[in-house]
């Protein structure tokens, strides 16, 4: 039987180290893979196919064994919600990525993405790129990470050009569109331009982990914009 390539020790990322050095992100990694792999596709063709594209991809890079890239560290106010939003996804489908979440948590870069946006918003909404053109973990063609809400929290409505983009919920109820309530391990696909708005419950945060297909050239400028209140409004 051959070796497992799995190293036996964790460590934060140092230049010169590569995936298969540093266990803690491999194993998150493996949780993203094992999500695209075996979770359902609810009969979808559009999502089957999406999920395959992920999951090639992601495997491409994991057997290229990266060089991993320092970032600092970066902390946003809404990232005092994580522990509470980590121990609810231990307690339910999701135990695994909210686990493997946990090991990193003190090395990831909380971000807005966007040029301009709200007081309000910037005190409720941040994500985290975990691998992608600015990830830890580099990769051209696709993006994962994680983005967290506060309760009670309203994401304006916009949408993705030339990105396919899908949310599967680690821990936090929360609905798109105001059309369902999704429950942790849900998985929702928004197509390019799909115009979606994001709200959350009022008494937990949401933990979110996301994918991005699309174009490198797309996928390392994606310019974040929320959509123009003058736009036709999704149904309240």
């Amino acid at each position: 039987m051959p070796d497992d390539p799995t190293p036996s020790a964790g460590a934060q990322p140092e230049n010169g180290q590569r995936l298969l050095d540093v266990p803690n992100w491999l194993y998150l990694l493996r949780e993203f893979d094992s999500l695209y792999r075996y979770g359902s596709a609810g009969g979808s063709p559009a999502i089957r196919g999406h999920r395959k594209r992920v999951r090639d991809r992601l495997s491409a890079v994991m057997a290229r064994n990266p060089e991993l890239s320092q970032r600092a560290s970066e902390t946003k106010p809404v990232t005092a919600h994580l522990p509470r939003a980590l121990d609810l996804g231990e307690r339910a489908a999701m135990q695994g990525m909210a686990r493997a979440l946990r090991e990193v948590k003190d090395e990831l870069t909380w971000e807005y993405g966007y040029e301009k946006i709200s007081r309000a918003l910037s005190q409720k909404y941040a994500y985290c790129e975990i691998l992608g053109p600015q990830g830890p973990v580099h990769c051209d063609n696709l993006i994962l990470g994680f983005v967290l809400f506060a309760p009670n929290t309203t994401y304006p409505q916009h949408s993705h050009n030339e990105i396919e983009e899908s949310y599967i919920s680690v821990s936090g109820a929360w609905s798109e569109n105001n059309s369902a309530v999704f429950a942790p391990g849900s998985l929702i696909l928004n197509r390019s331009g799909d115009e979606h708005r994001i709200t959350t419950g009022d008494r937990d945060p949401c933990l979110l982990a996301y994918a991005w297909t699309g174009p490198e050239a797309r996928l390392a400028k994606p310019d974040m914009k929320l959509s123009s209140t003058r736009k036709t409004k999704l149904a309240p």
